[in-house]
């Protein structure tokens, strides 16, 4: 069966390899994004790969146009298979811990519009009583690392509030799943320079699409050996933790 789905940040790296997948099933897209020229421009690559696009822009720090937003979607696409919010922004570090402008803008964007969005979302799907939401976490969000801790910190909330989440709708047949990249080769991370331990959008595209497909609630690492890296950074006492550059 043809899927219908929301997808929040449509224009990201991520959130467009894992449009293409749906695509190629046919899927139904209601796409929301901030820039309208990218979005014009996914809209039309999917559209020719066969799926059936509609398209909206939000600024997703615009929280007073989340639930009119929302409930166009829901209208829309009358039931909502998966919902996938790919949106947020990697924050200049070094600039937030001189600027709490900048660190209050760094947690609207990656965790507080985020909470406000699945609030409403979840809303939807629990009177619906089915479908899978899943959010784009980070590896990030482990620890509190010197380097990104800012970032970090917006992750380790949305993981938090997702886990809450996922016990929250489980009598509702609706499957909260959280997904937490390594580093990923896109436009956000282009400035950085690249390893052996980086992957390509399409590859965790493919774990999206797999675990929207039949992952049981939880929180899956992307790719997979991720698990094992973190549990060695999450063993790490404070005092070791806070002498490394990492």
């Amino acid at each position: 069966m043809n899927k219908n789905i929301l997808i929040i940040g449509a224009t990201s790296a991520i959130a467009e390899a894992s449009a293409r997948t749906w695509a190629a099933e046919g899927a139904q897209f209601y796409l929301i994004g901030r820039n309208p020229d990218k979005l014009a421009l996914v809209s039309k690559d999917l559209e020719s790969r066969g799926a059936r696009v509609t398209a909206a822009e939000l600024d997703v720090c615009d929280f007073g146009r989340h639930a009119s937003a929302l409930e166009r979607a829901f209208q829309t696409l009358a039931r909502v298979d998966v919902v996938l919010l790919a949106h947020g922004d990697l924050p200049d570090q070094a600039r937030c811990e001189q600027s709490e402008a900048a660190a209050l803008t760094a947690l609207n964007v990656n965790a507080a519009s985020v909470m406000s969005l699945l609030t409403l979302i979840a809303n939807h799907m629990q009177r619906q009583r089915g479908g899978v939401i899943v959010v784009l976490g980070s590896v990030a969000g482990d620890r509190g690392r010197k380097s990104n801790y800012v970032y970090g910190a917006c992750k380790a909330l949305v993981a938090t509030f997702m886990e809450g989440l996922a016990g929250r709708l489980r009598t509702c047949r609706v499957r909260v799943i959280t997904i937490k990249p390594g580093f990923v080769d896109t436009p956000m991370t282009a400035h950085f320079k690249k390893g052996l331990l980086w992957a390509k959008p399409e590859s965790i595209a493919a774990i999206i699409h797999a675990k929207a497909a039949s992952g049981a609630s939880g929180t899956y690492y992307a790719p997979r050996f991720w698990w094992a890296i973190m549990a060695v950074i999450r063993s790490l006492p404070a005092a070791i933790l806070y002498r490394l550059n990492i």
